[in-house]
């Protein structure tokens, strides 16, 4: 199969490599000119042959939208767009009409695999029209991990990055969970080895999980994380999964929570935590600590 793939970074260009891996033609477009194999998404266009399929791997948002509008104008009926970005998925509903209407297919696919990806394959979530997806099967079938799970036909237009949204939200509470626990083992000084007791958690353990390994490895790395300011960005799909909860009355604390710990992560002096220090001494006489 030949596939036209839009953005080559970290996850792009592993993923170029992947697909060319597994016997397939790929023709790679990205802005920075020393990683694309041609210079515009036109010439892009005229080196695949019809029908086409184009995989879009660009940050969502206007990249997304700008790159979506640029092929409608190039690509003809019977055409495909991915979208294998980190989109809203109500953002792709209005792709899907906005290509419909000249005859181009359009299909949204979550990608989980990170750095890792290219030896490990990637998780995919993908949602569309059956006879589209088809087309781009070859594709999920060279990204995906080896065995019989790892991707998945999620549903309609939106649901392979409504699952994917979903999956970074449970992320998002599995890393709390693992960041609160460790944390608590540091504060206490009978536990004299904190990353032995993660490393210890890898085997027979109900909370071993991949996730734990990568945590083992950053111990590995800085034993006690000094290196590190205690400071975390959210890429949004934590606040969209709670933005939906809160649209379809799905009570979600832990994702909620953990979603605002990021929050909290980011004010080195927390106003709120002046107000209940202030409130705790009204209230109840307790010592406060004042800017030196």
């Amino acid at each position: 199969m030949q596939l036209g793939l839009v953005g080559l970074g970290k996850m792009g260009g592993n993923m170029r490599e992947r697909i060319r891996r597994a016997g397939h033609t790929v023709v790679g477009y990205d802005r920075n000119p020393d990683l694309a194999d041609v210079h515009s998404l036109a010439e892009l266009v005229e080196k695949l042959p019809a029908p086409r399929v184009v995989w879009v791997m660009v940050p969502a948002g206007a990249a997304t939208q700008s790159t979506v509008d640029e092929l409608a104008e190039l690509l003809s009926p019977g055409d495909i767009v991915v979208d294998g970005g980190n989109s809203r998925w109500t953002d792709d509903q209005k792709h899907a009409v906005e290509l419909g209407i000249k005859g181009i297919g359009f299909v949204d696919c979550g990608v989980s695999g990170g750095v890792w990806g290219l030896e490990n394959g990637y998780a995919l979530m993908y949602g569309g029209d059956a006879e589209n997806v088809a087309k781009v099967q070859p594709i999920f079938d060279a990204l995906k991990p080896e065995g019989d799970f790892g991707s998945v036909h999620a549903g309609k237009v939106g649901a392979g990055h409504f699952a994917k949204m979903v999956h970074n939200g449970i992320e998002y509470a599995m890393m709390q969970a693992y960041a609160e626990g460790w944390e608590l083992l540091e504060k206490v000084d009978a536990v004299t080895d904190v990353r032995e007791v993660f490393r210890s958690w890898q085997e027979g353990t109900v909370i071993r999980s991949w996730l734990l390994d990568l945590a083992v490895n950053a111990l590995d790395d800085d034993e006690h994380l000094d290196k590190l300011r205690g400071y975390a960005e959210d890429s949004g799909e934590g606040r969209w999964t709670v933005e939906a909860a809160i649209d379809h009355s799905v009570p979600l604390p832990a994702i909620t929570a953990s979603l605002f710990a990021r929050f909290a992560s980011r004010q080195d002096d927390s106003p709120q935590m002046k107000m209940i220090a202030a409130l705790r001494n009204q209230f109840g006489g307790h010592a406060v600590e004042t800017k030196k």
